[in-house]
């Protein structure tokens, strides 16, 4: 009877029921709601797959930092070129950005400048909108495989152990049934042969009772883990996997949608600059249709136009009459005072058809008589108009320095009035050596225009009169200087349009001991060293105030605190005026006046 009963008790279903693979198949059989639980015994092929998934986002990221380098380079390439055929200042080159078609081009190098720009916005955007945030992406993405994949190891782990504690169990309650079989073998035999006694009966059947009651006790326990290991296994395949593989699933899903994203941004960042990209080419379209060829070639008369008539026609000379070729050359010679050109024949002769086509090399003469008449004017008056300007630039210097040496003399504790005595005559003495060079020049060019006559042996030595008229009068003028009490001269001494520096202007300037009220403040523009006594250093950016402006003289007087005052140029200083402050000092002024 216990024999049968431990026969039936024996778990070869059980056995056969959970061996691993039938039960996979079984429970995959009858879930398939969820795409990934599918893949419940394909664990280390989705490990692999997903970290081929984030070597796909860096390689992409990888090569939008390259496709951002090359953009970088291009706009690089592209500003060296335009800044390689820009005009040099101060060159021949900018001379010839005057016609339509250089300008053109001019303005088609400042577009692909700005054309450059857009491909540096191409790599900025990139930069910040996909290799910053797919880089932070992907550390994340990182972090949160790594955390499913251990909770899938463990959940694996946890499952495992509880398959072995199974066997374990089961095993031991196979041997404690064929233990028991033997000892109930054993008492049967004992308890048949006669020969045994009463006593080794008693013990064989206690012996088979023990080892029945250890079958029940391993078959209690195997029952109890085979339910505990039933429980762990469906909660394993209907739970916990399914749970992480669903994790899993929408991580991958995640990083295909972002990379997807990433992908229309990168067209998105081109699209964006395409418009300002248009413009730049409308921009180079209007130059080039702005090209205009008539006026071109009439800029281009206006600078060869030389003003010489052709030559007339060639007389025919008859070499077969002696007589004929003597009154003939003699006719020619007599010509050129008329200012016919008539061409010499002989062995020797080059026959100068034009006489602007000769090329002069090296410098030219002072008066540019080497050019042809329209050129030469236009020479002429562009070196009249060069000296006007050095002239008025060394007149603004010198009445700088009169007006200082005015405030110096009536105000001796200001500085050395004799200090800027040997700048003011050396101002004086360029200033005339350009007003000669500009009569000279200015002969010439009415020479050309044709307001004074040719330039014959006796303008020559007119003109050499002259010069030495004009250097007596400069000596005449240093003269006068020199006799002069404050070292000035009339505008009747030198010729010169000169403003003078009221007597008013500085007359009751410090009798008042009283500080002065600011009218304003200034910003100075420049760093301004004051050495001269009177003046006042100041540093670029520094705020002061202003106790006194400029009268015309071109200096402002400001006071940077109570102890330190003084002048400083005005064009070294941005002046801002307070409007009542103002109106008041000029009361004061006219009461003092």
């Amino acid at each position: 009877m216990l024999s049968m009963e431990l026969a039936f008790s024996r778990p070869d279903k059980v056995r056969l029921l959970k061996q691993p693979g039938r039960l996979i198949h079984s429970i995959a059989g009858q879930s398939e709601s969820a795409a990934w639980n599918s893949l419940q015994d394909q664990f280390d092929n989705l490990e692999k797959h997903t970290q081929w998934g984030i070597d796909v986002l860096e390689k992409y990221i990888k090569f939008v930092k390259e496709r951002t380098e090359i953009e970088l380079s291009y706009a690089k390439q592209l500003r060296n070129l335009s800044k390689k055929y820009q005009p040099k200042k101060n060159s021949k080159e900018e001379e010839e950005y005057r016609y339509t078609s250089t300008r053109a081009f001019l303005a088609t190098l400042n577009e692909m400048n700005d054309y450059a720009g857009q491909h540096e916005v191409i790599s900025e955007n990139m930069t910040s909108l996909i290799i910053g945030e797919l880089t932070r992406y992907v550390q994340e993405l990182k972090q949160e495989r790594k955390s499913h994949f251990h909770d899938g190891r463990k959940a694996q782990q946890h499952i495992e152990t509880c398959w072995k504690q199974l066997e374990a169990s089961k095993r031991r309650f196979e041997r404690d049934c064929k233990e028991a079989d033997r000892a109930q073998q054993y008492f049967e035999k004992m308890d048949a042969d006669i020969n045994v006694t009463k006593a080794d009966v008693e013990k064989a059947r206690q012996q088979a009772q023990l080892r029945h009651q250890m079958a029940e006790d391993s078959k209690a326990e195997y029952s109890s883990t085979l339910q505990k290991f039933n429980s762990e296994q469906h909660d394993h395949y209907y739970t916990h996997i399914p749970n992480i593989f669903q994790k899993i699933q929408e991580m991958e899903e995640r990083r295909i949608v972002r990379i997807g994203e990433s992908m229309k941004t990168f067209a998105d960042v081109d699209r964006q600059v395409i418009p300002i990209i248009g413009k730049c080419l409308d921009e180079i379209t209007k130059a080039a249709e702005s090209v205009d060829h008539k006026n071109d070639s009439q800029m281009v008369i206006e600078a060869f136009k030389s003003g010489f008539e052709p030559p007339g026609d060639v007389d025919f000379e008859d070499f077969t009459q002696p007589m004929k070729r003597t009154i003939s050359e003699s006719s020619l010679s007599n010509s050129r005072g008329d200012g016919k050109y008539e061409p010499k024949f002989g062995g020797k002769s080059k026959g100068k058809l034009w006489p602007f086509i000769k090329k002069n090399k090296g410098a030219g003469p002072e008066d540019f008589s080497n050019l042809p008449p329209e050129q030469r004017r236009k020479k002429l008056q562009q070196k009249v108009d060069e000296l006007n300007k050095d002239i008025q630039k060394e007149m603004d210097q010198r009445d700088a320095l009169t007006k200082m040496k005015d405030v110096y003399i009536k105000n001796p504790q200001m500085g050395d009035a004799a200090s800027v005595d040997h700048r003011l005559s050396e101002l004086e003495q360029n200033i005339e050596k350009l007003r000669l060079e500009v009569q000279k020049f200015e002969g010439w060019l009415a020479e050309v225009e044709g307001r004074l006559p040719s330039r014959t042996e006796q303008a020559r030595r007119q003109s050499g009169l002259y010069e030495a008229q004009n250097t007596s009068a400069v000596n005449s003028c240093a003269q006068d200087r020199e006799s002069s009490p404050d070292g000035s001269y009339t505008e009747e001494q030198s010729q010169e349009t000169e403003m003078k520096v009221p007597a008013t202007d500085f007359d009751d300037e410090f009798d008042d001991e009283e500080p002065l009220p600011t009218i304003g403040t200034c910003k100075a523009l420049y760093t301004f060293e004051g050495q001269n006594e009177g003046t006042i250093s100041v540093a670029e950016g520094e705020m002061l105030y202003v106790i006194e402006e400029d009268k015309g003289d071109g200096w402002t007087r400001i006071r940077r605190n109570e102890d330190e005052e003084g002048y400083v140029p005005t064009s070294y200083v941005e002046v801002y005026l307070d409007k009542n402050a103002k109106d008041v000092y000029k009361s004061l002024q006219k009461i003092s006046e």
